[in-house]
């Protein structure tokens, strides 16, 4: 172990032990093959050897066969006298069955515990990803962000969020003079895409208790890492949820994690399955920012492996991070295949003792074209390995099984509950309230006439007499014709001459 993860046995008659050298395990990697061609036996004896090395491993199980790895297996088994001869011919003498300390995780809160994360944390352009928005609705959410930011209304849950646009559709004209345009057509889409994805499941994806990345990376008593497992045979349902949310913990793992340069060995091993559905049809922004991730996250020791069918499925920016490579067969049957087996060959360092591209053609289930990063992170050379055998279950748990692994999970009843706190929509609601309560108090209230001075005739010889003349007199039809003057254009310009010059004196 202390040379690194054993891979298996290459070289003639496969008797050169094949090590991924944990120092270099956080320089990335890929998993490529056919469908049946044994990439989810390796990504499982990989998660093995990681966690038996004292790094936490993180996976998706697209099919369930991934839960394996939290029981023991058996000498009984139908696959043990295979497993032996595979052994002796590798010289894996030590191979001995067990189980790992493993955690169930799962969105739906069905097959594990229920992993969230806020609408806050997700940020505008995930989101935008996950609600596949146009530019011009993906520039109102990002009003909506800046919105709650300012106003301190914060966005945990689809219910703050569907309050919050309400709200910016309501306010469209003020907040387009502060922000920019605010189409009300684009807020109400928004919020048709926000009730899909409710009706997808999407909505138990966001709330609180939030992932706390600190659960991911713990170790047992006997000091192995932690495999989480997310349940993702469901969530593939929903391609787009699934890759969101893996790309979001992956984003979160940079933004948290601090620098430790070139450890030892990765504080955490991050495998993610069916690595394609993050790139089709994804936006350059997008991809800019997954290179950004995978070329500086080795830096916080996190170790990045994508498992796909093709390596053109990865972009080619993408793809030149990835220096520990494992790839099972390729079948070159259209055009697009012999494309991509070419393209695989020529990413590897050649061995004059066979054609890499005809190797990738012709290998076996069980075996691969491998080639791991040596000293100083020289790529080595290609080599045609055979893979080593699991020391877990090969297969699915049962539901009894699952179960009583998440009872004796450190985690159990961490995450059960859900928490609703007071966040935006409970603070615009209560806005809303006490407007209404405002204008209901101020409709009840009488209205205040004005106090007229009622006309009261003076006594005869009082002082106050003199300032009134009698009706028909000549002082009163001079007033008349005074305020008959100052009513019209002549009147108003002469005030209006008054009044601006008062102002510019002052």
């Amino acid at each position: 172990m202390n040379q690194g993860v054993f891979v298996g046995g290459g070289g003639k008659g496969y008797g050169e032990k094949q090590y991924l050298l944990n120092n270099y395990a956080n320089r990335h990697g890929l998993i490529a093959g056919a469908t049946g061609t044994g990439k989810t036996v390796t990504l499982q004896i990989l998660a093995e050897e990681f966690s038996a090395a004292g790094v936490p491993v993180f996976l998706a199980d697209v099919k369930g066969d991934l839960a394996g790895l939290s029981r023991a297996g058996q000498a009984t088994g139908k696959h043990h006298a295979a497993f032996a001869e595979r052994n002796a011919t590798i010289g894996f003498d030590d191979f001995s069955y067990a189980a790992f300390p493993t955690v169930f995780w799962d969105i739906f809160g069905v097959q594990g515990h229920p992993v969230r994360t806020t609408i806050a944390e997700m940020g505008p352009l995930l989101l935008s990803r996950l609600l596949e928005l146009s530019d011009a609705q993906e520039g109102v959410l990002n009003i909506a962000f800046r919105l709650s930011d300012e106003d301190g209304l914060p966005l945990l849950d689809l219910k703050d969020l569907r309050a919050l646009l309400t709200s910016v559709g309501e306010n469209a004209k003020a907040l387009s003079l502060r922000y920019g345009n605010v189409s009300t057509a684009s807020v109400g889409a928004i919020q048709r895409r926000l009730l899909v994805l409710e009706n997808e499941g999407g909505a138990q994806l966001f709330g609180e208790p939030a992932l706390d990345l600190a659960d991911l990376m713990r170790h047992d008593a006997q000091g192995r890492g932690q495999v989480n497992i997310l349940a993702a045979d469901v969530l593939m349902k929903a391609p787009r949820l699934y890759a969101t949310f893996l790309l979001w913990l992956l984003s979160e793992l940079f933004e948290e994690l601090p620098e430790v340069g070139n450890p030892d060995k990765p504080k955490l091993v991050f495998f993610f399955d069916e690595a394609h559905l993050l790139f089709d049809g994804a936006p350059k922004a997008l991809i800019d920012k997954v290179e950004q991730v995978a070329r500086l996250i080795r830096s916080k020791g996190v170790g990045v492996y994508f498992v796909t069918q093709a390596p053109d499925d990865i972009p080619d920016d993408i793809l030149g991070q990835l220096g520990n490579r494992v790839q099972h067969a390729l079948r070159a049957f259209t055009a697009r295949d012999r494309k991509a087996l070419k393209l695989a060959a020529e990413t590897y360092r050649p061995n004059p003792a066979f054609d890499t591209e005809e190797a990738i053609r012709t290998v076996g289930t069980g075996e691969a074209v491998t080639s791991m990063l040596q000293v100083k992170g020289i790529p080595g050379i290609v080599e045609r390995t055979l893979i080593r055998p699991p020391a877990s279950r090969l297969g699915p748990v049962t539901p009894q099984e699952r179960a009583e692994t998440i009872a004796a999970s450190p985690l159990a009843g961490r995450y059960e509950a859900h928490v609703d706190r007071q966040s935006a929509y409970e603070m615009l609601k209560a806005r809303a309230s006490a407007a209404a309560s405002e204008a209901d108090a101020e409709a009840d209230q009488p209205r205040e006439h004005s106090r007229a001075r009622r006309y009261q005739p003076s006594a005869p010889g009082s002082r106050k007499s003199s300032r009134y003349s009698a009706p028909g007199s000549i002082g009163e039809a001079l007033g008349q014709a005074v305020l008959k003057e100052l009513s019209g254009t002549t009147g108003k310009r002469l005030v209006r001459g008054i009044l601006g010059g008062l102002f510019r004196a002052r």
